[in-house]
């Protein structure tokens, strides 16, 4: 169509303009990129804009109706299988068709086109009984798509065309049986894998592909082999003497559930292959662009590289086709560009040269995604993604799953009973296990057969099979054949020094190319480091091989085992060994940079077995002191430990002195211990029941909360229900003992004294408890009538990546007890299904829970979208790693509706309630936008080292309006000024904001009386504040009955545009020629979240050369004329008391009048909200659309931008407002602001500017960079000379 043609010719004059970088990269008579150039030309274009992918092969060859014999050509007459719908064969029989579809989709636009080999592996071209020729076939394939792509490059060298070798999926899978029957059971090998893709690397290299492009991945393993064959093929066949060509990985989603069909998240997916350092990864083929939305959102927050999409043409239709025609596709994946997801853009089923065309003109808008920085915190991976931060202290790796430690699994395991085995797995994720442990090491045992098979199994139950894997042997091999069956990113448990460094090194290497982290013990060829500097020598020459340019293992995936070792044995030289461990890992976490510290505990007590209480209580106390040095990671049974504060005072101090080697006497003392335990053991553990039974002789009350942080279910039922007769009603015992209990677990695990299965353990007993009661809370709620009624809705939800729900469902039943209707929506929440579910039902209040790290990520992106989508309704945070301080500074700056943290279900439903009491939710809003704005700034001004970016790239992320989008600017009815002489007082009188009259008098009040006029209800200020305002109206009547102040007031309307960060203001509507020039600043400490924008006022203004034509407003008011004279008299009598008050009043008129004036500009004068009906209440809270910002206020720090102000408003003579030699307003009780229309703009802080700006922004203003310097001391990131 010619709308189709218009785009892609606009796209190709763009590009001509700009064809100088283009010129050092491409061999204009070749027709290609100069070698040695592809990779920098890549990167030089995508960060110049989005590229552009080709669409559907397929879908192009179904349209030439081919039969049987063209699929065979002449050289396949006599081929004995059906060789119809083999489309990659085409590229020797048919070479003219393909060659004509490249050429197609480059005309169309595209910057690379794939070849023809989605199937071209011995693996799929087995069902044509063509294995023979897949070297011919991916070479010609490469070589036909190079024709094409040469041509065009000659033809337009502006625009080089490249070739990206398609690797298809094959169509069998590493992850997953075909055997409904055998779980365990793959139809191909990882070793089979490999080689057909690496088969077809040399066919596509040898035809002389630019890229490689592993495509539609639904199995992340086989994409793994992928990776592995172009490593194998590259470093090890070609020797690293060639130029690899960049990698692009492009997986697939395979329902709205935003996992791959081998089960992965897309963070999952991402973690898994990010080890081959792609170039570009991204999400083709299943889901239409609408439905991709979510899972891009996700990958482009995680993604260190570019990210791509290239979606079907919709959904398919129930015959098979595609709906969506190219500008219905445009529609579908302009949010893609909008919310600045993209690098590259392409087709994949039903897709044509049309959509392509059209894909390209709307990129040619968009700036591209800039990728995400280099994350140094270890991530890992099973089905989801586990990123290890410093939020969390200690990582359990799980340790049932080991032969070697375990006398239950390794009797399953020995008589093959895989189920029950996959039980013990599924206990440990169940019971906190961050990661499990498997080995299979014992004499009898095929490990590799044992290894691979329980792995397999494991895949088949996505409950096991979302934590990550550490593959634990003492035998590479078998540790190597668990890697070679995990889709995941592993553990790797371990290798050492022990063989020697060049076997070191070779291992090293190859763990690498796998993409895991390995476990490195503190072993060398002299054996095991016992002592503190054989552990850190060792480790640090591990480290330095390790990190070395020549293997460049990432240190972050580096976890150094320096050997627990047993204490206490009765043989001095082993007294120290705790403690060396100990201090090599606080050197390590010191010296070696990312690196992680784990260690095995079982050795530490091995002189005490079959004493399993001491033990374990001597394993919680060191994990106390380790954890606190720096060991962040350990093959544990955390459930089975006490809780540290729990351990017996006398015990722990023999434990400590031991573990510690506080003295001489240490060993024996605890020797001692040990033996009186072996005693009490052959008396049949009589002093451990004596000891259980102490803490039923507590009170209901204590029962309950020791219950709950030991984790004890036995007694939970009857003491739940005696503590029910003894409160009035059954949610008091969920807000008193049974909270008290789960505070006091938060609290313990916050200090390190408990560890994740611990608290598992609490909520189970507190889950158990809650719903015992909720049946008669129920009961409780019908006898009252509560059941056809509610105070509001509540949808509550844990979000993606989370499964912890217990907080939540507390939360729940206690809103639900307090007549609210809860929505619970359950765990693992995506944004989507949230903010769905929360439109069907209506929710008054959205909750979000997570109790990990990384759910705090996913709370802040659903405070983006709902700020995106326009929802109105609070949102409430809570879980046990959010806090008040994080949601002010993270989470509420995302959206400009409430953000309110609730620490704990008590909470819960004094929030809710004030949030939707009419009477009570303004205020209620205030206080804590006010708290949450106080702790930003105790945060900001808390940070030692602020990072800044530089002004040319903080210039490149403004706020950006969608200018052809929104409504065309309202043209004033006044353009020019007016003036307002003796405007009447008493007019104003309704507009006074009093709660600054208050705080002039260091008048406060508390919520719910903070603001007036409930002040005069609080209980400390009320009297005095009632005197104060008593006073002031009787002054106020005589001041407007008396007329002993005169207030004025200028209002100025002009044409305006932005140009940069400055806005430039036209003498007349022509805008031929500049009246003025206001100058802005732009923000310029870095943000973390690579959406937000670096602001200036400037980027409220339409810019200039944009078409559209805007305005832009100011006024100066001041209500301060006369009263030199009325303080004069009261300070001749001597009334300090009135002096103060008619300045404070005479402050309020002022603010008032410029409310007034901001109203008369908006209604009237400007009339862009002439249709306004606010309250005074409702506009003190700004409620109104637009903004008013003062010079030498927080979004423009510059007083001298109002010499511009008085310059073109001609206000000194036009009102005798003067300005003092500082800049200060004459009067004292006035006001001046510049006015913004467009509803996007708002309020903001510029916050410090670096020296760059400074020197720009004195250039443009035409001032000495000092004299800047001086006007906006408070304001620079650095300190003048």
């Amino acid at each position: 169509s010619l709308f189709l043609v218009d785009i892609f010719f606009q796209c190709i004059m763009e590009e001509k303009k700009d064809y100088a970088w283009v010129k050092d990269y491409v061999d204009s008579k070749e027709g290609r990129i100069k070698p040695g150039k592809v990779k920098d030309y890549l990167h030089a274009l995508f960060e110049r804009r989005i590229a552009v992918l080709d669409g559907a092969m397929g879908t192009m060859i179904q349209g030439y109706k081919l039969e049987e014999a063209d699929f065979r050509g002449d050289r396949f007459k006599e081929h004995t299988a059906s060789l119809k719908g083999n489309n990659d064969l085409l590229v020797m029989t048919q070479p003219q068709i393909i060659t004509e579809i490249h050429e197609k989709y480059f005309r169309a636009g595209a910057d690379i086109c794939e070849t023809n080999t989605f199937n071209g592996t011995s693996i799929a071209q087995a069902d044509y009984e063509m294995e023979s020729i897949v070297y011919e076939l991916n070479k010609q394939a490469a070589l036909v798509c190079r024709a094409a792509a040469v041509k065009m490059t000659k033809e337009q060298p502006h625009k080089p065309r490249l070739v990206a070798g398609a690797i298809g999926p094959t169509n069998k899978t590493l992850s997953m049986s075909p055997d409904v029957e055998d779980p365990a059971f793959r139809a191909v090998t990882w070793e089979e894998v490999v080689k057909a893709y690496k088969e077809q690397i040399r066919g596509l290299y040898d035809g002389g592909v630019d890229i490689f492009m592993v495509e539609t991945v639904f199995d992340t393993l086989n994409c793994k082999a992928a990776c592995w064959a172009l490593d194998e093929f590259f470093e090890d066949d070609m020797k690293g003497k060639v130029e690899r060509p960049p990698l692009i990985i492009s997986g697939t989603i395979t329902d709205k559930s935003g996992r791959t069909f081998s089960g992965q998240t897309i963070e999952g997916f991402y973690t898994s292959v990010q080890h081959a350092k792609p170039f570009c990864i991204g999400l083709n083929c299943a889901l239409g662009a609408r439905d991709m939305r979510p899972h891009l959102l996700a990958l482009s927050n995680i993604a260190e590289c570019y990210v791509h999409a290239y979606p079907n043409a919709g959904l398919p239709n129930a015959m098979g086709g595609y709906d969506e025609d190219p500008p219905a596709m445009v529609e579908s994946c302009t949010d893609f560009f909008e919310s600045g997801f993209m690098n590259m853009i392409g087709g994949c089923c039903g897709t044509s040269p049309g959509h392509i065309a059209a894909l390209a003109g709307l990129a040619a808008k968009y700036e591209p995604r800039k990728p995400q920085p280099l994350c140094t915190n270890m991530r890992l991976s099973g089905l989801e993604m586990y990123e290890k931060t410093d939020n969390i202290p200690f990582v359990n790796l799980g340790e049932r799953c080991n032969i070697a430690g375990s006398r239950k699994f390794k009797r399953l395991i020995m008589n093959k009973n895989y189920e029950e085995a996959l039980q013990v797995a599924l206990d440990q994720v169940e019971n906190g296990a961050q990661v499990l442990d498997i080995n299979m090491d014992d004499g009898l045992l095929d490990g590799v057969a044992a290894m691979q098979k329980f792995l397999k199994l494991i895949v088949a139950d996505p409950a096991i099979a979302k934590a990550p894997i550490m593959v634990d042997s003492s035998k590479f091999h078998i540790c190597e054949a668990g890697l070679q069956v995990s889709q995941g990113k592993c553990i790797f448990n371990s290798i050492s020094l022990k063989g020697g460094e060049e076997a070191f090194r070779e291992q090293a290497k190859k763990l690498k190319r796998y993409g895991c982290a390995v476990v490195v013990m503190a072993f060398d060829e002299k054996g095991q480091a016992a002592t503190y500097e054989d552990k850190i020598r060792i480790c640090k020459r591990a480290y330095d091989i390790m990190t070395s340019k020549e293997i460049d293992f990432p240190p972050w995936d580096i976890i150094f085992d320096p050997n627990i070792l047993t204490i206490a044995t009765g043989m001095k030289e082993h007294n120290t060994y705790a403690m060396d461990f100990i201090n090599a890992t606080e050197w390590i976490r010191k010296n070696l940079p990312h690196a992680h510290v784990s260690g095995g505990l079982s050795n530490l007590s091995f002189s005490f077995r079959g004493l399993g209480h001491l033990r374990e209580s001597m394993h919680c106390a060191f994990l106390y002191h380790a954890i606190n040095k720096g060991m962040d990671m350990g093959i544990v049974n955390a459930g089975a430990l006490p809780v540290y504060t729990d351990v017996d005072k006398d015990l722990l101090t023999l434990l400590e002195d031991a573990i510690l080697n506080r003295h001489d006497k240490a060993t024996e003392n605890l020797l001692d211990y040990a033996e009186k335990e072996r005693e009490n053991k052959s008396n049949k553990g009589g002093g451990k029941k004596k000891q259980e039974a102490e803490w039923r002789k507590m009170g209901v009350n204590e029962r309950l909360t020791h219950a709950l942080i030991k984790g004890i279910v036995k007694h939970i039922d009857e003491d739940v229900e005696e503590a029910r007769q003894k409160f009035d009603k059954p949610l008091e015992v969920i807000e008193g003992p049974l909270m008290k209990g789960m505070s006091t677990v938060g609290d313990l695990f916050g200090a390190g004294k408990m560890f994740l299965p611990q608290v598992i353990k609490s909520a189970r007993v507190m889950k158990k408890a809650v719903a015992y009661l909720i049946p008669f809370m129920e009961e409780e709620k019908k006898a009252s009538g509560q059941t056809n009624t509610n105070a509001g809705t509540v949808l509550i939800a844990t979000v993606k990546g989370d499964v912890h729900d217990i907080g939540k469902n507390i939360v729940g039943v206690v809103l639900a007890c307090n007549n609210f209707k809860v929505v619970d929506i359950g765990v693992m929440c995506p944004l989507d299904k949230i903010l769905e579910e929360a439109k069907k039902c209506n929710a008054d209040i959205i909750g979000l829970s997570g109790l990990i790290t990384p759910s705090l990520d996913e709370m802040v992106d659903v405070a983006k979208e709902m700020q995106k989508r326009g929802f109105k309704c609070p949102l409430l945070i809570g879980g046990a790693t959010t806090s008040k301080m994080h949601t002010a500074v993270k989470i509420g700056p995302k959206y400009s509706n409430p953000v309110v943290h609730v620490l704990d279900a008590s909470r819960a439903v004094v929030v809710c309630s004030n949030l939707l009491d009419a009477r009570q939710r303004d205020d209620y809003v205030e206080d804590i936008a006010e708290m949450y704005q106080d702790l930003r700034e105790e945060y900001y001004e808390g940070l030692s080292d602020v990072k800044y970016e530089t002004l040319e790239k903080a210039r490149k992320r403004p706020f950006k309006i969608n200018w052809a989008k929104e409504p065309a600017p309202v043209k004033p009815k006044l353009i020019g000024t007016k003036v307002y002489k003796n405007f009447d007082l008493k007019e104003l009188v309704k507009y006074i904001d009093w709660n600054p009259f208050f705080q002039t008098w260091q008048l406060r009040g508390k919520y719910p009386n903070r603001n007036y006029p409930k002040i005069f209800n609080d209980p400390n200020a009320g009297k005095e504040a009632k005197r104060v305002h008593t006073d002031a109206m009787k002054m106020i009547e005589d001041i407007v009955e008396n007329k002993t102040l005169e207030c004025r007031i200028i209002i100025g309307l002009y044409p305006a545009n932005a140009e940069g960060d400055d806005i430039i203001l036209y003498k007349d509507d022509d805008r031929k020629e500049e009246l003025c020039r206001c100058y802005t600043l732009r923000q310029q400490a870095l943000k973390e979240d690579r959406e937000d924008a670096y602001m200036a006022m400037s980027d409220f203004v339409a810019p200039k050369g944009s078409g559209v034509k805007d305005y832009v407003g100011m006024f100066a008011v001041s209500a301060g004329f006369g009263i030199e004279k009325a303080i004069e008299k009261y300070q001749d009598d001597h009334d300090d008391y009135k002096s103060i008050m008619i300045k404070a009043i005479a402050d309020r008129f002022a603010e008032a009048a410029a409310e007034r004036a901001h109203e008369i500009m908006r209604t009237d004068l400007w009339g862009y909200s002439k249709d306004e009906k606010l309250s005074v209440e409702d506009m003190l809270r700004v409620k109104y659309q637009g903004i008013r910002p003062a010079p030498g206020y927080p979004s423009q720090p510059d007083h001298t931008e109002k010499l511009t102000m008085w310059s073109v408003m001609d206000v000194e003579k036009e009102t005798g407002i003067k300005l003092s030699e500082s800049l200060a307003m004459m009067p004292a009780a006035s006001v001046s602001a510049i006015c913004f229309a467009n509803p996007k703009s708002h309020y903001f802080a510029v916050g410090k500017i670096c020296k760059d700006q400074v020197e720009d922004y004195a250039a443009r203003k035409k001032m000495k960079v000092g004299e800047v310097e001086k006007w906006l001391a408070a304001d620079l990131s650095y300190d003048r000379a």
